[in-house]
């Protein structure tokens, strides 16, 4: 995302501590004023590599599919992408330090909280739409009651069949 420094909408924050009503408002706001591409990764692909570098290669895809090149990029976090045709920099609790890192993690929590929201028209047994995919009691009891949906990621400790999850950097968490 690249923001225009002459059009920042007021409020912008970490997508943690808004309310629903205050990301959708500036959602509009930033697609409205910023150029913005968003990349997401499937369930296969985070099984298939793991968690973090799936979002490392969705974030490496919205920076290279931005109409406008950047010149530049921060990351919330502690990882740049590589694979980028500029330099960039990691900012660990960026949301809460940067303004664009803020701006993209509002477009990304509302973003994905629409795609789980379609994601229940698909599968209401899961949920989807009141937990967005956390593993929250209700949405637990679905997968125990239903069993994991093509949306799941097999990886997830419940539902491993050792029982263990991989962390993103290797190591294994157990039960």
């Amino acid at each position: 995302m690249i923001l225009d420094p002459k059009r920042i909408p007021e409020g912008l924050n970490d997508s943690k501590q808004l309310s629903a009503q205050k990301r959708e408002e500036l959602f509009v706001q930033i697609l409205a004023t910023a150029t913005v591409s968003i990349a997401s990764s499937s369930s296969t692909r985070i099984d298939e590599t793991d968690i973090r570098k799936a979002s490392l290669d969705a974030m490496r895809r919205a920076i290279c599919g931005l109409s406008v090149p950047a010149s530049y990029v921060l990351t919330d976090g502690l990882d740049v992408p590589v694979g980028l045709d500029c330099p960039g920099q990691a900012v660990v609790k960026g949301d809460a330090r940067s303004v664009s890192i803020a701006a993209a993690s509002i477009v990304a929590k509302v973003t994905r909280d629409r795609m789980m929201a379609r994601a229940h028209l698909v599968f209401p047994e899961y949920g989807f739409a009141a937990h967005a995919g956390y593993g929250t009691a209700q949405h637990r009891s679905g997968i125990e009651k239903h069993g994991p949906c093509s949306l799941h990621r097999m990886t997830f400790r419940p539902l491993r069949k050792d029982g263990v999850e991989i962390e993103a950097n290797g190591e294994m968490l157990g039960e």
